[in-house]
């Protein structure tokens, strides 16, 4: 029997944890995303500490891609409060394509670099 869509993603999720953890210097910034929003977190993986979140949920007035810029530049402004301008990008088993890239330039654009 092959593997489901789901079950392939939660093995790349698996083997991209074992190799990225944040720090409080420079944590990890996840990604999940489903059908409707995409929602990023600035994780401290030593203390097991969420920093910072942004979510798309709820936003309808742009694309899905736009919205996702959007929250990356809106998580990056919010790191800079907590005085980070550093963090490790785990995709989360996505593909680096489409909301997660917008995401992820939102975020080097509003000045987090990783």
């Amino acid at each position: 029997m092959a593997p489901t869509i789901h079950t392939q993603r939660e093995r790349r999720r698996r083997r991209i944890r074992a190799k990225v953890a944040g720090t409080a210097e420079r944590p990890r910034l996840a990604v999940f995303k489903s059908n409707t929003a995409i929602t990023a977190q600035l994780i401290n993986d030593e203390e097991s500490q969420t920093i910072a979140s942004v979510t798309t949920r709820g936003k309808k007035e742009a694309t899905g891609v736009e919205r996702a810029a959007a929250a990356g530049k809106e998580l990056a402004e919010a790191a800079k409060k907590h005085k980070i301008d550093k963090a490790v990008f785990d995709r989360g088993g996505y593909i680096y394509t489409g909301k997660v890239k917008a995401l992820a330039d939102g975020a080097r654009e509003g000045g987090l670099t990783f």
